[in-house]
């Protein structure tokens, strides 16, 4: 499936780091906006009942009350995969989740962002093979 957002391409397709990843189809320059992860919309307290029970967590909390969960109603930004040396970043605005390009992204190039803190408090093991690789989410 082939994602048409702002002017850009994207492609999911499998991942070397987890799964299926977010892929670029063309050039993107440095601090674009890649656009927004859907999903639906719950409580805080909700997002950490399903995350306990989740080894794939699709959520992101996006105030002190409400979070999103991707895995159900997202769009294709859910494959946005984990690296220590992402391209991308994460902003929450007025409760939206936006992606932007931390610097220019080449075509064929999978979409990453750090996930920071997480629901996983660092029992997970990192598969982003970077160089600056921490080890752990």
């Amino acid at each position: 499936m082939t994602l048409r957002l702002n002017a850009f391409n994207f492609q999911v397709k499998r991942s070397r780091i987890q799964g299926r990843g977010l892929y670029a189809l063309s050039s993107i320059p440095a601090r674009r906006k890649l656009g927004e992860l859907g999903g639906e919309l719950i409580t805080r307290r909700e997002a950490r009942r399903r995350a306990r029970r989740a080894q794939c967590i699709m959520i992101v909390e996006t105030g002190e009350m409400t979070a999103v969960d991707a895995s159900r109603g997202g769009n294709d930004f859910r494959y946005v995969n984990h690296s220590c040396s992402p391209n991308t970043f994460m902003r929450i605005c007025w409760g939206r989740i936006e992606f932007y390009a931390l610097r220019r992204i080449k075509p064929g190039e999978e979409l990453t962002c750090d996930y920071g803190e997480t629901h996983h408090d660092g029992a997970l093991a990192c598969r982003c093979h970077s160089l600056d690789c921490r080890g752990h989410i």
